[in-house]
């Protein structure tokens, strides 16, 4: 899920913004991404311009279209980052659990502690922009399947082929993104943590229900 690497020839190494701080390119990419998340993630795609984007991050408006060159383009490759990241965090989270019940409450703790920690990135992936563009949601698919195949890999249940594991995986996916969005937009006393505790308990108790001797 991961984007060509973008001609770097036309960029100058060393780019003030409206300020005079004077950051690499490689660095200004990086901030332009963060206010991009932030821009975005607060008044959504449609609402967001270029401008909005630049006036945010200090810098002009040319100066923004050398690193990305359109809205468009922003948009899909911050769609890729905040997608790569949540992939990494989960899959940095299980790597050290010892059982299939371990596995469930970190990767579901990470999955939480994402969007939970930063609203924003929930409503890059999931707001209303993604669906907007047959190529935003070509990537949102991709999450879905990357996302789907990493969970289906840690689950650990007796009796379970892979096919299977993969529609349980799937019906993860959404029981997470629909708990996540209630909590973001309802006045829950849950905190992230008892909602984390509360989601992987429900699942392993159904995944174990699954199991054959």
């Amino acid at each position: 899920m991961t984007l060509p690497a973008p001609m770097r020839d036309t960029v100058p190494s060393v780019i003030p913004d409206q300020t005079g701080l004077r950051l690499g390119a490689s660095e200004r990419r990086s901030q332009l991404l963060a206010v991009a998340r932030t821009t975005f993630g607060t008044h959504g795609y449609s609402a967001t311009s270029m401008n909005d984007v630049a006036l945010a991050a200090g810098v002009t408006k040319p100066v923004l279209y050398q690193h990305f060159e359109s809205k468009h383009h922003l948009f899909l490759e911050l769609l890729t980052d905040t997608a790569n990241r949540l992939v990494e965090q989960i899959e940095s989270a299980v790597v050290s659990a010892r059982s299939g019940r371990e596995k469930v409450e970190s990767g579901f703790a990470a999955y939480i502690d994402f969007f939970t920690t930063d609203p924003h990135h929930f409503h890059i992936i999931y707001g209303e922009g993604v669906r907007s563009d047959p190529r935003f949601v070509h990537e949102l698919r991709e999450l879905q399947l990357s996302f789907g195949a990493l969970t289906a890999e840690h689950i650990d249940i007796a009796g379970l082929d892979h096919e299977s594991r993969l529609v349980a995986a799937q019906a993860i996916s959404g029981l997470l993104e629909s708990a996540v969005r209630h909590w973001l937009d309802s006045d829950t006393t849950h905190t992230a943590d008892e909602l984390a505790s509360l989601l992987s308990s429900l699942a392993w108790r159904g995944l174990r229900g699954t199991a054959t001797s």
